[in-house]
């Protein structure tokens, strides 16, 4: 048995030591807003924070988890109100929508570390994370509004 603290829960689940997290929060958990993009750790589409980290999940053993604190995309905000998110409605930046768990889960570290990024910051930070429907300017427009909203220490 192994123990994860998952989104301020904890959980007892039997698997591997060597299963990949993300399997563990979507197939044993049914946390399923963290998604499968490649399997190589190179699209970003697993994101998940890990003590605070943006991690991918596609490649960290769920036995490197154990004891941690886990943030998936549903528990970052009770109401779906975390600045990021409200960013993510006010400029439409879904398409398909596939990546954007992983890209709002990096962009949520990349604010704590930057509160006031640059178009550079916001590029170099967000690089990792691939967009199949291109919409990097509607990406970083929204982290810009997320950060202003962070300033003001609104949500909304």
């Amino acid at each position: 048995m192994i123990t994860l603290n998952v989104n301020e829960k904890s959980f007892e689940i039997e698997a591997s030591k060597e299963m990949p997290l993300l399997w563990a929060l979507r197939d044993l958990l049914g946390l399923t807003g963290t998604k499968f993009g490649c399997g190589v750790a190179q699209c970003g589409a697993c994101t998940v924070h890990l003590d605070g980290e943006a991690v991918r999940s596609c490649v960290t053993k769920i036995e490197r988890a154990a004891g941690k604190r886990i943030t998936t995309i549903e528990g970052l905000s009770a109401g779906n109100d975390h600045p990021l998110q409200k960013a993510w409605i006010e400029f439409d930046v879904p398409q398909c929508g596939y990546c954007q768990s992983g890209q709002i889960m990096s962009a949520v570290v990349l604010l704590r570390e930057n509160p006031t990024p640059s178009d550079q910051d916001i590029d170099d930070a967000m690089a990792g994370n691939i967009c199949r429907c291109g919409t990097y300017p509607r990406i970083r427009a929204a982290i810009h509004r997320a950060a202003e909203m962070q300033r003001e220490g609104t949500k909304s």
